[in-house]
C-alpha cells in the first residue's frame, strides 16, 4: 500500500467517523460526558470554517492533521464498544445514501463566535 492509499484511507475513516459521532452524540446509550465530546468533535469536524484558517502558514493546518484527529480518537475512546458498533453502521449506511458529508452550520456559528470573542478581547485588551 502507497502513502497516498494510506493518506485517502485515513481521510475516509476520520469522514466516516465524524459522521458516526453525529450518530453517537445522539444516541441514548452515550454517556453525557463523552454526548458533549462528541458534539464538540462534529461541530467543528462538519464546521465550514476553521478554527485557524488554512491560509495561515502552518498552524493553518495544525487543526486539520493534529487537533480534529485528536478530539475525534478521544470521543470515540469514551464511547462504549456496543455504541460505538452501531453508530458506524449507521454512518457507513448515511455515507452510502447521501455521497456526501453533512455540514454543521451551528459549528460555523459557533467557530464564528469564538472569533468575535477573540477580536472583542484583543480590542478590549489594546484599549483605546
Amino acid at each position: 500500500m502507497s502513502i497516498r492509499d494510506a493518506l485517502r484511507q485515513w481521510a475516509r475513516r476520520i469522514k466516516s467517523d465524524a459522521v458516526a459521532l453525529w450518530f453517537a452524540a445522539r444516541h441514548p446509550d452515550t454517556p453525557r460526558v463523552a454526548k458533549i465530546l462528541c458534539a464538540v468533535a462534529v461541530a467543528y469536524a462538519l464546521s465550514p470554517i476553521d478554527l485557524i484558517p488554512d491560509f495561515i502558514p502552518v498552524l493553518g493546518y495544525v487543526d486539520d492533521v493534529l487537533l480534529l484527529p485528536a478530539l475525534m480518537w478521544l470521543a470515540l475512546r469514551l464511547l462504549p464498544p456496543p455504541v460505538l458498533a452501531d453508530c458506524r453502521r449507521q454512518a457507513e449506511a448515511w455515507l452510502a445514501e447521501r455521497h456526501g458529508r453533512p455540514v454543521s452550520r451551528a459549528g460555523a456559528v459557533v467557530i464564528v463566535l469564538v472569533w468575535i470573542a477573540v477580536i472583542g478581547g484583543a480590542a478590549a485588551w489594546c484599549g483605546p
